[in-house]
């Protein structure tokens, strides 16, 4: 009898075998299972907790988020298998990868299928009807300007008046503890048009040291008088988006609300100058992901963190919600008007023929009526975008939408054209407001030195943007713009009374200056129909401009004479001059 022969090779291990061609799973394959899915458990969590989607069919992130623990699966699988070292464990980590490759393909087609059901190739209608535009009546309508709430700064002179107003932390105590965010929100507080600008951490380490006391304190800056003023907050602001882990108010608002789409939130003051964070809550209402709309929004209080939700209808109608101005956002609003400008007429003629077809223009900016904000923008036909055929004014709060006709300058060319009346001092233009000017429609800018401090203002006529003028003063701008007017048969009547008093001079803001010395150079010219001499002095190598009209002095001076000049900048090769005093 032969022995009884026994093959003692482990084959459970060896990946497919050689003669069958039969998978062979590895050892231990249920706790490389195991260990595949805690792995993929401790990634999303990580991934969630920095990435943040909303746990909603409608969100984009939240299939890239789940595609994302796919393929983490995926690779961790080839990783435990031993597939990366050794070949012939492939076939078997590529068959236990199958369910997560077949969910990837299921999220793709989804999204595929989300973006054709919701392109507006097939939903042109559907987007053109997102806003109700109605047509309104510029002079019926839009309120004559009234000077005292006209804002005149922009953001990036918000910035600078910011900036200054930090320095007053360290009456509270904070010494290079904190700077200011670069986001400015305007918004109507007492009737008065401002911006509020919350504070952020210097680094990571100051955070550290200073968030259980959270953030002392925000700034607000008059639009009109541009006066910074740092504002205490008692108890400190512990969340906000400056904030780190579950400090910081996105991650806080989100954790409370797992579901919801947001937009980006917004930072306003009660009536009571209490701060808060404006969440909108969104809804794609065309098809899965197309037509993005607000529904409501999440008011989180930026001192407790308590978050109440309410809807659209509540925030426009409740007496106790109308300090809230800013729901939906302005490039939210720009993006419903141009769907109903531009597909009005179906898709293929926003395409082809073009008719009728209209977007709004480059840029846009904020007028403060009736206690609410109004983003305004011009608007221009898509087969001639050299000029505007109307503009559009929105309630940020209501979402209350007006075009009105009118043709004229896009604000671009007025820019230029303020900008031109000044060149020879490098100011630039900020981006203007329409004005009622007694029925005339009237472009009304700031302009702006080197260090984006206001130094005057200008207003260009909308219809014929070669009317405009230029001031040193708001009252003397609206006073040469009026002559303009009427040298050119256009009688308007402009009050201005009150108007130094609530907004000031341009470059009030900062200190003034002088500049003394003795007389090397005496040179004049013809600005926008008023004399202005250029002056060198011994002292500076620079010329000093001076209106005949401000300083009427200055037709008696000569070279030799020393001379003492009132200024609000020392900087520049051509430095404006409101004051002169002869030695």
């Amino acid at each position: 009898m032969d022995p009884i022969k026994v093959d003692f090779t482990k084959k459970s291990d060896q990946g497919p075998d050689k003669k069958t061609g039969v998978v062979i799973p590895p050892e231990k394959k249920g706790l490389k299972i195991v260990i595949n899915l805690l792995l993929t458990a401790v990634f999303g969590a990580v991934l969630y907790y920095f990435l943040l989607p909303a746990f909603n069919f409608k969100s984009i992130l939240m299939y890239a988020f789940l595609g994302a623990l796919c393929v983490f699966y995926c690779v961790a699988n080839y990783v435990t298998s031993g597939a990366l070292k050794t070949p012939d464990y492939a076939p078997y980590a590529r068959k236990s990868s199958l369910v997560p490759k077949i969910l990837i393909g299921v999220l793709l087609a989804v999204v595929a299928v989300g973006f054709v059901v919701s392109s507006v190739v097939f939903r042109a209608s559907s987007y053109a009807e997102i806003i109700d535009v109605q047509t309104g009546d510029f002079v019926q309508e839009v309120d004559e300007a009234d000077f005292s709430s006209v804002p005149v700064i922009d953001e990036a002179t918000t910035a600078v008046l910011a900036q200054r107003a930090v320095s007053d932390l360290d009456k509270l105590g904070y010494v290079s503890q904190f700077d200011i965010q670069p986001n400015y929100f305007q918004i109507n507080y007492k009737d008065s048009p401002v911006r509020v600008v919350p504070l952020q951490y210097s680094n990571i380490i100051k955070w550290l040291t200073n968030a259980k006391n959270g953030l002392p304190a925000y700034v607000i800056v008059d639009a009109r008088t541009q006066e910074a003023e740092l504002m205490e907050v008692k108890g400190g602001m512990k969340y906000s988006t400056a904030d780190h882990f579950n400090d910081n108010v996105i991650r806080h608002v989100r954790f409370n609300y797992p579901t919801y789409l947001f937009d980006t939130p917004t930072f306003e003051i009660d009536e009571e100058g209490h701060p808060y964070w404006i969440f909108a809550k969104l809804d794609m209402t065309i098809g899965l992901f197309g037509g993005r709309d607000v529904t409501g929004a999440i008011i989180c209080d930026s001192v407790t963190g308590e978050c109440n939700e309410y809807s659209i209808e509540e925030i426009r109608t409740k007496a106790e919600l109308q300090w809230i101005d800013r729901i939906y956002s302005a490039e939210l609003l720009n993006e419903q008007y141009n769907f109903f400008g531009r597909y009005q007429g179906g898709f293929w003629n926003s395409i082809l023929s073009q008719k009728n077809t209209y977007s709004t223009t480059e840029d846009y900016s904020y007028l403060a009526m009736n206690d609410d904000v109004y983003m305004y923008t011009g608007v221009t036909s898509l087969t001639n975008d050299e000029s505007i055929t109307g503009f559009i004014l929105i309630n940020q709060r209501t979402k209350e939408a007006k075009y009105y006709v009118m043709s004229g300058a896009k604000e671009a060319s007025a820019q230029a054209s303020a900008q031109g009346l000044v060149q020879q001092y490098e100011y630039t233009a900020s981006f203007p407001l329409l004005l009622n000017i007694d029925g005339v429609p009237t472009y009304f800018m700031s302009l702006k030195d080197a260090s984006s401090l206001v130094k005057g203002y200008a207003m260009i006529n909308v219809g014929q943007y070669t009317l405009g003028t230029t001031g040193s003063t708001l009252e003397e701008c609206i006073n040469n713009y009026v002559k303009v007017l009427s040298d050119n048969n256009i009688k308007v009547s402009v009050n201005t009374d009150g108007i130094d008093e609530n907004m000031g001079s341009a470059g009030n803001a900062e200190e003034k200056l002088t500049a003394t010395g003795v007389i090397t150079d005496i040179r004049t010219a013809v600005v926008n129909g008023n004399s202005v001499y250029y002056i060198k002095l011994d002292s500076a190598d620079c010329y000093y401009s001076v209106k005949a009209a401000d300083a009427e002095n200055i037709v008696l001076v000569n070279k030799g004479d020393e001379v003492t000049f009132t200024i609000t900048t020392d900087e520049g090769s051509i430095i404006p001059a409101s004051a002169l005093e002869v030695k």
